[in-house]
């Protein structure tokens, strides 16, 4: 029979030559290879990291900007809300003591008006009884110049009448 030859063996020197091959392999990958790229990997998750912190951290600043200026805007509606409260007071405060004013003024000048109308009307009636003392005086004088009938007394009587009705 012929010889046949084997498909697989195993050499004992070979095997642990690839061994030993193999762990430096390994050695070497690992030193030059995935270290490298681990401490790329951690760069990166670092600058992520930082990145995301400071996100987070301007997230926050604008949250405490946004509550400020809400709180300005708050205060501001407050403050106008004040200024017009106090302006509609001071109007109205204003508008009664104008009031006030102009009705004392038109009580003042009706007071003044009464008391002329009443100084009017004593100096008419002081005017009346002068011309009612003069027309006496004449009629007393036409009694006195000639003795008066009954007719002439009646006469005398609508001539002082009519005199007074004209005044």
């Amino acid at each position: 029979m012929a010889e046949h030859q084997e498909l697989v063996t195993l050499i004992p020197w070979t095997f642990i030559a690839q061994i030993l091959n193999l762990f430096i392999q390994m050695l070497l990958i690992k030193k030059f290879l995935f270290k490298p790229i681990r401490e790329v990997l951690e760069k990166r998750k670092a600058k992520a990291d930082s990145v995301i912190s400071e996100a987070t951290k301007t997230k926050e600043e604008a949250e405490a900007m946004k509550a400020e200026y809400e709180e300005n805007i708050a205060a501001a509606r407050d403050k106008a809300s004040d200024i017009l409260a106090n302006a509609q007071k001071t109007a109205t405060l204003k508008s009664e003591e104008i009031i006030k004013e102009a009705s004392e003024a038109a009580i003042s000048m009706k007071a003044k008006a009464e008391r002329d109308i009443e100084q009017e009307k004593r100096k008419a009636v002081n005017e009346i009884k002068d011309e009612i003392g003069n027309m006496a005086m004449e009629i007393a004088g036409k009694v006195i110049e000639r003795e008066i009938s009954e007719e002439d007394h009646t006469k005398l009587i609508d001539e002082f009448i009519e005199k007074v009705g004209e005044v």
